[in-house]
């Protein structure tokens, strides 16, 4: 009888597993089925035109940063999104735009891009961009100076995978936790913020305001002030985010309740 009883213990656990995974891939299945995203259009002919979102340097003369997310292109929109983060020194003629783009190692370069825009707010091959932070003003001049110097010490520059990572969502996400004043709160659909730098379990949230346990991005539990609890399986990320009273959701991102304050 007890025999019997281990071997159904065993047969279960795999199968709530494999419900778990079923229930988190409903978001992006969701997404995919319903959230507008563009399947048709080829990339070459796909728009990176500017939203309007960020004023031109004419128009702001202050220190800015701005970070910025947009769904992935073709169907891995539906589990992810693509990243990148903006920086201008006052009075600059135009922002600098740090991000990561895989297909740059095919060319033999660093798969770290360094652009000179001046409109940030970039379409990601048709996918409008959400403004995920800014900063203002005087103090910003020296935070991109440490943005700089963390975007030089990404250690990934010469890898790229997009799942779990080191992707573009891994390098936005090493920044945020070498400036933690940014308080960059990255929603969860930014698949790759969990895969650690050099193979580490432990290590702060993106945000800088509380810590995390994952395994190589595949496996983990955050808690912060600005995400709340996070946990993490296979990269699909789901949780509770009580500052900004939201649900965290695979596919789908923040859920607000309300608008935060």
């Amino acid at each position: 009888m007890k025999k019997q009883q281990l071997r159904l213990r065993w047969v279960k656990w795999p199968l709530r597993a494999l419900a778990l995974i079923a229930l988190l891939l409903l978001g992006p299945f969701g997404v995919l089925a319903f959230g507008g995203l563009d399947l048709a259009t080829h990339w070459s002919e796909a728009s990176r035109a500017s939203t309007g979102q960020a004023p031109t340097p004419e128009e702001e003369p202050a220190a800015l940063i701005q970070v910025y997310g947009a769904r992935a292109y073709n169907w891995r929109g539906a589990f992810g999104i693509h990243t990148w983060i903006a920086t201008k020194r006052r009075d600059a003629e135009r922002y600098s735009v740090y991000q990561v783009i895989g297909w740059n190692l095919y060319r033999g370069r660093s798969a770290v891009s360094v652009s000179r825009v001046t409109a940030p707010d970039f379409a990601w091959f048709n996918a409008p961009p959400e403004l995920l932070l800014e900063h203002r003003g005087p103090q910003v001049e020296t935070l991109i100076d440490r943005i700089e110097s963390a975007v030089a010490a990404y250690p990934y520059a010469n890898q790229y995978r997009v799942w779990p990572g080191p992707n573009s969502n891994t390098f936005t996400a090493f920044v945020a936790r070498q400036v933690p004043e940014l308080r960059l709160d990255l929603p969860p659909t930014a698949i790759g913020k969990d895969y650690l730098i050099g193979g580490r379990f432990l290590d702060r949230m993106p945000s800088g305001t509380g810590w995390q346990v994952s395994l190589s991005g595949l496996l983990g539990v955050g808690l912060a002030l600005e995400e709340g609890i996070e946990f993490n399986i296979l990269g699909l990320s789901a949780g509770i985010d009580l500052n900004d009273i939201a649900l965290r959701l695979p596919g789908i991102g923040r859920l607000n309740s309300f608008p935060p304050g």
